[in-house]
């Protein structure tokens, strides 16, 4: 039997669930054990399935667990000491929880117990449990007044994201730093538009760095988090799990977030990075600065676009096609459109 612990105290889940079920009719007892998943290693099972077993209808199965439901609400009080402790737990977290957490918590992080939280949060009648919408996870509450403060971090969270437009700690989000982080977080958990992403910031749902989507994204976060241009196979080996460098430097090759500055060498476009040959990333910086430059001027603007040698931008420099030296030494561009 899997005992679940919080902090001294024990409670032996499956033993306090049997119990409860233990003088429920068959069929009843059959159907609260499938919708809540208490038989070994089931999944909870829809309304759907379990009519279908029994040729009844959905609702008349949704009628036979509320009235099941409605008879242990009653005994649940001879173990009254696990809901209270349901209750200390939520209250810690500011009075609100989100249910997949909540459950992950209580069951002493073991997935075995998990189905039967759910279970026994079901019975609690000092527990209510708002259900998913587009906006907010399911979550369970202690405190009614908690979601209106929920609400109201979201809300301030999403907008200072907006404002700063990248992932940021937990710390730069709340107003107040003696605010309990734990709460703070169990509010913002909720969401479904503020997220806390991988590297362990928080951001809004379609960011990359949030919501990584394939290799791109995974490589975009590499370099972000390196923040300096990295070879594709380096990037490849950073992001782990056995990922394909060769699948890495095509999708590096496809997205315009990344832009080639060396030999297998990408950065990242928003650092100032330009793609192009040496000579098109000269042709731009004199084009840019609007008269003639220095060569050191020149090779140091194109170095921090560029990861090339300082000799390839100068061989690059004296050809005429495209350059020409003014009388005081300095460079500008030909009109000209030939090429190499």
């Amino acid at each position: 039997m899997e005992i679940a612990a919080f902090g001294k105290k024990m409670y032996d889940y499956p033993k306090v669930c049997s119990d409860l079920l233990d003088d429920l009719p068959g069929r009843t007892k059959d159907v609260i054990l499938r919708r809540f998943g208490l038989k070994e290693a089931n999944e909870p099972e829809t309304l759907e399935s379990i009519g279908e077993s029994y040729q009844i209808t959905r609702e008349r199965v949704r009628q036979i667990e509320k009235e099941g439901l409605k008879k242990l609400s009653k005994k649940v009080k001879k173990h009254g000491e696990v809901l209270d402790e349901f209750g200390k737990r939520i209250d810690d977290f500011g009075g609100l929880k989100r249910e997949d957490q909540l459950v992950y918590v209580l069951g002493d992080r073991d997935l075995k117990n998990q189905n039967y939280v759910t279970f026994l949060l079901s019975l609690g009648s000092f527990f209510d449990k708002n259900k998913e919408t587009a906006d907010f996870h399911s979550h369970w509450l202690t405190d009614k007044s908690s979601i209106k403060k929920a609400e109201e971090i979201i809300q301030n969270s999403y907008e200072k994201l907006k404002s700063k437009n990248k992932p940021v700690p937990i710390e730069h989000l709340k107003s107040s730093p003696d605010y309990p982080t734990h709460k703070f977080i169990s509010y913002l958990e909720i969401s479904k538009e503020v997220k806390q992403g991988p590297q362990g910031l928080y951001g809004l749902k379609d960011w990359p760095e949030v919501s990584p989507r394939g290799v791109k994204d995974m490589a975009y976060i590499t370099l972000k988090r390196n923040d300096k241009p990295l070879h594709f196979k380096k990037v490849a080996e950073l992001i782990g799990d056995k990922t394909n460098p060769q699948t890495v430097h095509n999708e590096l090759i496809k997205d315009n977030r990344f832009v080639l500055v060396g030999r297998g060498i990408y950065a990242l476009r928003e650092w100032g990075y330009e793609e192009g040959e040496v000579k098109d990333v000269i042709r731009r910086v004199i084009e840019k600065a609007g008269e003639p430059l220095e060569k050191e001027k020149i090779v140091e603007e194109v170095l921090d676009k560029r990861m090339v040698k300082k000799n390839t931008i100068i061989q690059n420099l004296s050809n005429k096609q495209y350059f020409k030296r003014t009388p005081d030494g300095k460079y500008t561009n030909r009109n000209t459109r030939g090429s190499d």
